[in-house]
């Protein structure tokens, strides 16, 4: 179940970007489970990591040899190769190691990628065996089939394509992600790849990409866990005829700008495809003292079981919003300034329930598929926005079944 429109959009091709899938039968028989991403050679290549602590073998390996100019990523679901210890590292080498034979390069021009199940063995040799059908089929037009090949429990392929225009050239930006459940990123909890043809050093791509990044994926979540294995990828293969961008340059605002959005959009659709979703929630905070503290506030809203199941069951029970506010560690807040919304029905004010509420009108806008919380704090002018879901039977479901 997804909520709203969730068609998998017209890629445009990214000069100097190559795709290849292939099945290896890792968990499923049914689709792709191999990816293969080739880049330019010159190309560079920035990534944001998860923060969990048993971050997996392939986060280790794949942090190293991002310093050593990467021209493939290869990717796996079906097995997280992570809790594996020391033959999870070896067997996240020796996969780079088996894709660098094939294609004639170095293992350390390699970064590993894996999302599934935490604690079994990587099975290397059926990916080993799945590499030379991925490497044939490599294809600019290969999206698509990329998109599908990562995904674990997501119930669409997600992507967003992008063409920008800079002194009459253009550059296009693609990217394709997954992710449905364990996700409350912590940079990052899911799998996100974007590929774009413009000519950027790799420093300044990572400054762009972990601004983006804060501002998008960071921004979400669908059940508060944070995933031992994700990563967001950001590579430009420097085949575009646009110059080469500089920092605070007006090219470089208007390429930052783009990426932001493809972020933003790739975030969004992995919320509308939480585990068991029905609806999307956006939390808007306003008039918070710092952008920390209206997170915060966002991110206490979204994460409460409480108010998850109450969207769920299109319950305007907004006490369990205000509950969550007033927990969320605002220090010195003064709660007659503070007003809480759904949509544009105003429900508390003046420390109490608003006085021309009505729950006929909380109940229509709870009807809704997509609906917005705002909080006003009455302290600040920072403003910060959270996306999450509901929490429904089918969560418990399908977390309950992962295994089987």
């Amino acid at each position: 179940m997804a909520v709203g429109q969730c068609s998998f959009p017209t890629m445009y091709e990214v000069p100097g970007i190559t795709l290849g899938t292939a099945c290896a039968g890792i968990k499923q028989t049914v689709r792709d489970d191999v990816l293969v991403i080739q880049m330019a050679e010159h190309s560079s290549c920035a990534a944001v990591f998860t923060q969990n602590a048993f971050c997996a073998a392939p986060v280790h390996v794949a942090k190293v040899n991002l310093a050593h100019g990467p021209r493939w990523l290869l990717i796996n679901s079906g097995n997280a190769n992570a809790g594996t210890g020391e033959q999870g590292m070896q067997d996240a080498r020796s996969s780079c190691a088996d894709l660098a034979e094939v294609v004639d390069g170095l293992a350390t021009q390699v970064l590993p990628f894996s999302t599934g199940v935490i604690g079994q063995p990587l099975p290397v040799a059926k990916i080993k065996a799945a590499l030379p059908a991925a490497i044939s089929n490599l294809s600019a037009d290969n999206w698509n089939k990329a998109a599908q090949a990562i995904m674990t429990t997501d119930t669409f392929a997600k992507g967003v394509s992008k063409v920008i225009v800079i002194d009459g050239q253009t550059i296009t930006i693609n990217g394709i992600s997954k992710g449905a459940g364990m996700i409350q990123p912590n940079m990052a909890t899911m799998l996100g790849f974007i590929a774009t043809d413009a000519k950027i050093s790799q420093d300044l791509l990572q400054s762009c990409l972990a601004l983006a990044v804060e501002q998008s994926f960071n921004r979400i979540t669908v059940d508060g866990d944070t995933s031992t294995n994700d990563a967001c990828v950001l590579i430009a293969s420097a085949c575009s005829l646009v110059p080469e961008i500089t920092p605070n340059s007006e090219p470089y605002k208007i390429f930052a700008d783009a990426i932001m959005f493809v972020c933003k959009q790739l975030a969004e659709a992995i919320v509308r495809d939480g585990e068991g979703a029905t609806k999307l929630m956006r939390i808007v905070v306003e008039q918070a003292l710092t952008d920390e503290e209206a997170v915060r506030v966002g991110k206490t809203i979204a994460h409460s079981p409480l108010v998850k199941t109450a969207f769920f069951a299109s319950d305007p029970n907004w006490g369990r919003i205000l509950a969550a506010v007033g927990r969320a560690g605002v220090e010195n807040m003064v709660l007659e300034n503070v007003q809480l919304y759904l949509d544009e029905v105003c429900i508390v004010r003046n420390g109490g329930r608003a006085e021309d509420y009505t729950e006929e009108a909380g109940q229509q806008v709870m009807n809704q598929q997509e609906i917005t919380v705002t909080v006003k704090l009455g302290r600040g002018d920072a403003v910060q926005e959270v996306l999450t879901c509901d929490l429904s039977y089918d969560y418990v479901k399908i977390n309950a079944e992962y295994r089987t």
